[in-house]
């Protein structure tokens, strides 16, 4: 019996289960949810800031693509000398001393018409540097004079260029110094743009490709309001993902948590019952031989001490009658409820308990008149009493005062009792760990008492709760559900009369 009843403390001792580890799934679950969506999000707005970076870039590179064309093509339009080559042609045969090696232009009208398209090139809103190449690759024309001249070898965008047919863009944050087409007058702050740009006669081949340098302020500024824009979303959609699933795996968590404490209280009440069974089975032969040496001492003894004999007798009974009820109960604490009266319970709890308050000279008021009936099991609401007026007495060993009062609740559905003493109280550790399994600060206790005061409460639809202060008090408040009866309603027993 000894040993189950070690089983059972060790069983139910406040984090038992989880000896060997302390292991928390809600932390680990924050750190990794927080570095998985990090990354995540810092992924998407990556991929996001580039593409919107590429697609700018891309449109800018259109627009220049057509303005350059259309103005190439207007200013071989405006020219108005019949079958005048393509502008790309006579970029591609122009040297730097205003020779061609082809065409005769000696008319004043061509070189107006070349030179005005140069002079659109040059006054390109935000540039830098421009260049046009021949299809020798080679530099006939730039706004840095130094560069006229220069063979361009190794340069990937200016041969996709020429053998696609199709203007090809970059964005770039530095100046490649090993590059010698980029010679600009003045150095970019921020972001530029290279674009390459093909002039094609009218079969469709690429005669000249004019390659331009600009650093465009203002799609800069929007570039940089969509990165603030992007990143802001993302981490406002992070942060609410994260909390959202830290919600979900949180409350998954408290309820794991209150399961699991659930499933060992189960455990304890399970082993707790067979151990007040085998108390039980234990008690009765020790009880039995008290009582009839207690009958023979009655028989054989003087007339004087026959009341305290017989006070023996009488509390070998009760104790006897208890057992009985125990052990009819401790197989399930679940069993069916029962309309109960408290005031006899009580009355009696007090009557038990009358030598120990006399002896600690302590005041009991309890003015009960009136009681409803509540739902519970007289056998286990009896030991509910005992256990709260035994704490009470054993906390004011120099006397003091033992109150129970009543209080209706306004809807009829529930019935509060509490019972408080002027003892010397508890501390805040104490106060949290009272209802836990087998803690006590008595010598010699259990430390089951106010665990099964909670655990039957709760079992019939009541609650308990537990105030005090050190040196003040304890006020132990009992909220029973009102049994209900036929058409009557709520049962009362009055014993005013």
């Amino acid at each position: 019996m000894w040993d189950l009843f070690e089983y059972t403390k060790t069983l139910a001792r406040p984090g038992a289960v989880r000896q060997g580890s302390r292991f928390s799934f809600l932390l680990l679950f924050s750190w990794l949810s927080a570095l998985f969506i990090a990354s995540a999000a810092s992924g998407v707005g990556y991929i996001t800031t580039q593409f919107m970076m590429r697609e700018s870039i891309e449109r800018d590179s259109i627009l220049s693509a057509q303005f350059i064309q259309d103005i190439a093509e207007v200013e071989v339009d405006h020219a108005g000398i019949p079958m005048l080559p393509a502008m790309g042609e006579l970029l591609s045969s122009y040297q730097h001393h205003d020779s061609f090696s082809t065409f005769n232009f000696e008319d004043e009208r061509i070189k107006k018409a070349r030179n005005e398209f140069l002079d659109h090139i040059s006054h390109l809103p935000d540039l830098l540097l421009s260049n046009i190449y021949s299809r020798e690759r080679v530099i006939v024309w730039s706004t840095n004079p130094d560069l006229i001249g220069q063979k361009v070898t190794d340069n990937e965008e200016l041969e996709l260029t020429f053998n696609s047919q199709r203007q090809v863009s970059s964005g770039y944050m530095k100046v490649d110094n090993g590059r010698i087409e980029q010679k600009f007058l003045w150095l970019p702050e921020e972001l530029y743009i290279e674009n390459y740009i093909p002039l094609l006669d009218v079969d469709d081949t690429v005669l000249s490709v004019v390659e331009v340098y600009k650093e465009p302020k203002d799609l800069n500024e929007r570039i940089q309001r969509g990165y603030v824009v992007i990143w802001q979303a993302v981490v406002l959609g992070g942060g609410l993902m994260y909390l959202g699933l830290f919600w979900i795996v949180y409350r998954a968590s408290v309820k794991l948590a209150s399961q699991q404490q659930q499933l060992i209280a189960n455990e304890t009440f399970v082993a707790l019952g067979e151990m007040s069974s085998a108390v039980a089975h234990s008690l009765r032969n020790p009880l039995a031989a008290i009582r009839s040496s207690a009958e023979l001492t009655l028989e054989l003894s003087a007339p004087p001490i026959h009341k305290n004999i017989n006070d023996i007798i009488n509390q070998v009974d009760r104790m006897s009658q208890w057992i009985r009820d125990l052990l009819v109960s401790s197989p399930s604490l679940n069993g069916d409820s029962e309309a109960v009266d408290p005031l006899p319970v009580i009355q009696e709890a007090l009557l038990a308990f009358e030598p120990q308050i006399k002896n600690a000279n302590i005041q009991v008021e309890c003015d009960i008149k009136q009681t409803p009936l509540v739902v519970s099991r007289r056998v286990l609401l009896t030991q509910v009493f005992n256990s709260l007026i035994a704490n009470a007495i054993e906390a004011m060993p120099d006397g003091g005062l033992l109150r129970i009062t009543i209080e209706q609740d306004s809807s009829q559905r529930c019935f509060h009792l509490t019972i408080s003493d002027s003892g010397k109280g508890m501390s805040q550790r104490q106060r949290i760990m009272a209802f836990k399994p087998f803690y006590t600060t008595k010598q010699g206790g259990v430390g089951v008492g106010l665990m099964l005061v909670k655990r039957l409460m709760e079992r019939f639809g009541g609650q308990v709760k537990l105030t005090s202060c050190e040196q003040e008090g304890t006020k132990v408040s009992l909220r029973f559900k009102v049994a209900k009866g036929g058409r009557n309603g709520t049962q009362y027993i009055d014993r005013r009369r």
